[in-house]
């Protein structure tokens, strides 16, 4: 399941790191979204989490 990420974990994380993150939760959105297609999620707020953290990564990426 989706943790939310917090701003205090990503200060520490460089750019590259913040990319594979990135790239890791995308897969797991597409991944979330085939599920919920095909038989449907147990949990579909887990989506918005993703999404959010996504935001939270890049957001934190370019403000350096």
């Amino acid at each position: 399941m989706a943790e939310v990420i917090n701003f205090k974990d990503i200060k520490g994380l460089d750019a590259a790191a913040i990319d594979s993150k990135v790239s890791e939760l995308r897969k797991q959105i597409f991944q979330m979204k085939m599920e919920k297609a095909t038989s449907g999620l147990e949990k579909p707020h887990g989506l918005r989490v993703l999404k959010k953290n996504i935001a939270k990564l890049l957001t934190a990426k370019n403000a350096k």
